[in-house]
């Protein structure tokens, strides 16, 4: 019982020195009175990737002319596109394929991998131009998503409005860093020309703002592991829990022995 009581000792003390971090280890952006930031690019856009899933919808004065440059449902089947299932968003997309292409009506078979969307844009504009008038071209990403996982409030899969989006705000939709987060040591995880990559991220220093991973791309993941107290914590309760089973299997095998006796009967 004494040893029991003094883990239990072990852990509250733990708890709460993880409890009264020091705001060094909690505050973002620690330097940012004592550096200079280079303006962000403000003209960042997203560039399309192989499995990605675009929308492309073309419109103009007369639609009969722009019907042959949009999708039917009859047309899914052998030109990589999909169409969702619930009516809400039942919008037909094109599957970037493993060549970074995509069948498009009409047109036939497109490299787009690489491209903006506005490049993408302004590609089928031009094209489309020479056969109707004044056409109207939009594209966007359908699967536009980021995993975040680890020490934050809420852990998931997000898919993001736009592809202009940053860590910071990525952290925000899953309810922020939580306090026992390690917050100089956030990986993220992204792949680059088929090749799984990672960057560890300090969000104690400014220069994440200049940093070309404060951008996201699609399917990147965030992981935040915890701090050395939060792991500490968590090490100190197994300890316990293995004690406690231990301490109970104990009682459970000398009380069955003394019941076995013969002056217990």
């Amino acid at each position: 019982m004494n040893r029991l009581f003094r883990y239990l000792t072990v852990i509250a003390s733990v708890a709460i020195l993880a409890g009264c971090a020091s705001s060094k280890d909690i505050l973002y952006f620690q330097d940012i009175d004592e550096v200079t930031l280079n303006k962000l690019n403000a003209e960042y856009e997203a560039v399309i990737k192989k499995d990605d899933r675009l929308v492309i919808l073309v419109s103009g004065p007369d639609k009969t002319v722009c019907a042959p440059y949009n999708l039917t449902l009859g047309e899914i089947s052998g030109m990589g596109a999909s169409a969702s299932s619930s009516p809400e968003n039942a919008t037909l997309s094109y599957l970037v394929d493993n060549e970074g292409c995509i069948n498009f009506p009409t047109l036939g078979r497109i490299k787009v991998e690489g491209m903006t969307r506005t490049e993408l844009t302004n590609f089928l504009t031009d094209k489309i131009s020479l056969d109707v008038k004044d056409p109207v071209v939009y594209v966007s990403f359908k699967n536009y998503k980021v995993t975040i996982l680890g020490e934050v409030r809420n852990p998931g899969t997000y898919v993001l409005e736009s592809e202009k989006n940053n860590i910071l705000q990525a952290l925000g939709k899953a309810g922020d860093l939580n306090l026992t987060a390690k917050r100089d040591g956030i990986i993220l995880i992204r792949e680059v020309d088929g090749v799984m990559t990672h960057y560890t991220i300090d969000l104690r220093k400014s220069n994440i703002l200049d940093s070309p991973y404060f951008y996201l791309q699609q399917n990147d993941v965030i992981y935040v592991p915890a701090n050395s107290s939060r792991v500490a914590a968590a090490n100190t309760a197994t300890g316990i829990w293995s004690i406690a089973i231990s301490s109970v299997s104990s009682i459970v095998a000398v009380a069955s022995l003394l019941l076995s006796q013969p002056w217990s009967r």
